[in-house]
């Protein structure tokens, strides 16, 4: 048997054999990834996220794996704790949702994924961030509208929230007095509050009867009568129209229950066993 030939014959084989392998492998992933969505379901995120591990591992390209991956990952995050595990959970996460990124910039899913994390862990910045690419890519998202101006009303809060206590005063709507913490005040919150009254009229554009937007809506504009300084018409302006959309908030809401309630059989049920 010739040189040639020979060479031929091995590389044949060596295609048959990486064929096998590639096929058992990914047969192997998808029962890894099958026991993972199962394990998921019934609220056993170790398990799953040790399944989806070994899927990653075994076929690298398999579909959804990666984003299995990254929301099992998620599922372990808990609000509000800064703890070095929780981080790590967190830091997994994101850069699983990141590899599917990689590959579909506009993966919808993974990016209110990372924004969900960030918010988790108290990254506003970061979040924000992660709901304006969300807004660039479907910009009919009113949630995403309505998170970016939660965001701008948590930082607002936490900025004038230690202003108002050094003066001695309580967050019940009394105007700051003093001129230069005011000042400094509207510098820092001017832009926050503006930019989120204006997402959240978005999203009610989108959603008129989001009646969680209006509710913020009456927050922000709560934040705006601090920043007066001194306009005490301008201020109690504001009030006024916080108080409008409060009412709004309120009527909307009923509306929403009541049309979810007419859309729920009625009458008396009995239990038939």
């Amino acid at each position: 048997m010739s040189r040639s030939v020979r060479f031929s014959v091995v590389a044949t084989a060596m295609i048959v054999f990486l064929t096998l392998a590639t096929g058992c492998n990914h047969l192997k992933a998808r029962d890894q990834l099958n026991k993972g969505v199962q394990a998921f379901k019934r609220g056993r995120y170790e398990e799953a996220i040790n399944h989806f591990q070994q899927a990653v591992q075994l076929d690298p390209s398999l579909p959804m794996t990666r984003l299995y991956l990254a929301t099992a990952y998620s599922q372990q995050v808990v609000p509000n704790v800064t703890t070095p595990d929780n981080l790590k959970n967190a830091e997994l996460a994101i850069d699983q949702f990141q590899d599917v990124l990689a590959k579909n910039p506009s993966d919808l899913t993974s990016l209110k994924g990372i924004a969900q994390i960030y918010f988790k862990i108290g990254q506003y910045d970061q979040d924000r961030d992660y709901q304006k690419k969300i807004i660039a890519i479907d910009p009919k998202d009113a949630e995403a509208y309505y998170t970016v101006g939660v965001i701008d009303w948590t930082l607002a809060y936490k900025n004038a929230l230690p202003v108002r206590r050094s003066l001695g005063l309580q967050d019940n709507g009394d105007a700051i007095k003093d001129k230069k913490a005011c000042a400094a005040l509207q510098l820092e919150n001017g832009p926050l509050v503006q930019e989120g009254l204006n997402y959240l009229m978005q999203a009610i554009q989108i959603r008129p009867s989001y009646d969680d937007a209006m509710a913020y809506i009456n927050l922000l504009y709560r934040r705006k009568a601090e920043l007066e300084c001194g306009n005490d018409a301008a201020r109690l302006a504001d009030i006024a129209e916080a108080n409008q959309w409060t009412e709004k908030a309120i009527d909307a809401r009923k509306a929403n229950e009541s049309r979810k309630n007419s859309q729920s059989p009625g009458g008396i049920v009995l239990d038939q066993k």
